[in-house]
């Protein structure tokens, strides 16, 4: 099997200005172009040089060539959203959509996960720990092209009636490519921050083609960045559809945690700091692993979150649409395996109402994403009074808590585990195969 070729979709806008850094050819019309350019998306059409197009895709002579794009917006929607300047290798696809101009990047998969490498973690990062990341990162990739090509569709994301909405976020049926740039697939931003990092290209070439295999598929493998001392199962965040290698592990040697679903159990976890991989801090490590933007979040392990009545009020109607009047109280009703609560019911003064899961509670609760949904809830009330001033969420971990967790995995590699240990610790039962 050839590495494969894969499609990025970058962004999407009505006017795009770009930078060839190298010759590039325009195989429209067979010309050489260098240097800046621009598109305009007019009336479902690309204006490009005077002329109008539906697609136009530009492939560079040699492959080293390079194309910049600016002003790039990452963390879609999260609380580190911003804008940043971009550059990268292989063909560049520009496509007309009833949006806009579709940016699309055309690479061979090795050269994205390169990328990929050094946008989800800091290149300067433990080897070991880099080495199993590009294998879940090209793993989770292939697993989802091959969904693309078997036909197979994104399974149903919830549903909703007058007393609940359970809803989850997951792979999208991209039609115009195969995966996105940002963090809905993986964090994938060009060359910025890989340069000619000696250890990524080390990363990359001892684990070339390497993926985990379970049941004579490819693994459909998972990551976030703390799971808070015990990882989650994978049917408590997406579709009800277990997967023996995504399921709750304790993140310490022996794998093991208590049955966080009982909620006194959950309670009493994340109150506490229990021992777990993923339980540090040794600044040195974690600025060797996070980017800058990632450094920005300090209280990742256990943290905790305040709303006065007014701002936890005034937020769920912003989030749901409903006006449930004053806030009497925040109850978990279905927790997973981690403490994640699965299910969360909202008490109103005007209403009652359930959601989930994981992600839709999170985005219920803050104005970007909260950390986790793994959280017990404290109310600030006077004697006697029967509406709270404020509720106090202390929680555990960032992220869905599924598969690998990627502080726990650049600890783990920091106490002598290699690579191969790390992913047989957070994904059990596969077996790690070459692909090409």
């Amino acid at each position: 099997m050839e590495t494969p070729i894969i499609n990025v979709g970058i962004l999407t806008r009505q006017a795009i200005t770009f930078w060839f850094n190298g010759t590039y050819i325009l195989t429209e019309n067979g010309s050489y172009l260098t240097g800046e350019q621009r598109a305009f998306w007019n009336r479902g059409k690309i204006t490009f040089r005077g002329k109008t197009y539906q697609e136009l895709f530009f492939e560079p002579i040699s492959k080293e060539n390079s194309f910049e794009l600016q002003h790039v917006t990452i963390g879609i929607d999260f609380h580190w959203q911003r804008e940043e300047d971009q550059y990268f290798h292989g063909a560049l696809h520009l496509l007309a959509s009833p949006d806009g101009i579709v940016v699309i990047n055309r690479i061979d998969v090795e050269r994205y996960l390169t990328c990929v490498i050094a946008s989800e973690m800091n290149a300067q990062a433990p080897k070991e720990f880099l080495k199993a990341h590009a294998v879940i990162s090209r793993s989770w990739l292939l697993a989802q092209i091959e969904k693309k090509r078997l036909g197979e569709k994104s399974l149903s994301k919830g549903y909703q009636d007058d007393k609940r909405l359970i809803r989850w976020y997951d792979r999208e049926d991209h039609i115009l490519f195969d995966v996105c740039a940002d963090d809905h697939c993986q964090r994938y931003q060009g060359t910025t921050r890989t340069g000619e990092n000696p250890v990524i290209q080390s990363v990359m070439q001892e684990t070339c083609g390497e993926i985990l295999m379970c049941d004579n598929q490819i693994c459909d493998t998972r990551f976030s960045k703390c799971c808070g001392g015990a990882t989650e199962a994978f049917e408590h965040c997406w579709e009800n559809q277990p997967h023996s290698y995504l399921k709750s592990i304790g993140d310490n040697p022996s794998g093991k945690h208590p049955d966080l679903r009982i909620e006194e159990e959950a309670e009493k976890w994340i109150r506490s700091t229990p021992t777990a991989f993923c339980h540090t801090d040794d600044q040195a490590l974690l600025s060797s692993v996070l980017n800058q933007y990632d450094q920005e979040t300090t209280d990742f392990y256990r943290w905790t979150v305040r709303y006065t009545q007014k701002e936890l009020s005034g937020l769920i109607q912003r989030k749901t649409g409903m006006d449930f009047g004053e806030i009497l109280d925040l109850v978990p009703l279905k927790r997973g395996e981690s403490g994640r609560i699965e299910e969360l019911q909202i008490i109103g003064s005007k209403r009652i109402y359930i959601i989930g899961k994981e992600l839709e509670i999170r985005r219920t609760l803050s104005e970007s994403h909260l950390y986790s949904s793994a959280f017990v809830v404290d109310k600030e009330q006077k004697e006697g009074d029967s509406i709270p001033e404020a509720f106090i969420l202390q929680g555990a971990g960032w992220g869905h808590g599924v598969g690998l967790c990627q502080i726990g995995a650049a600890v783990m590699s920091t106490q002598g585990y290699n690579y191969r240990q790390i992913l047989n610790h957070y994904f059990p039962n596969t077996t790690l195969e070459k692909q090409y």
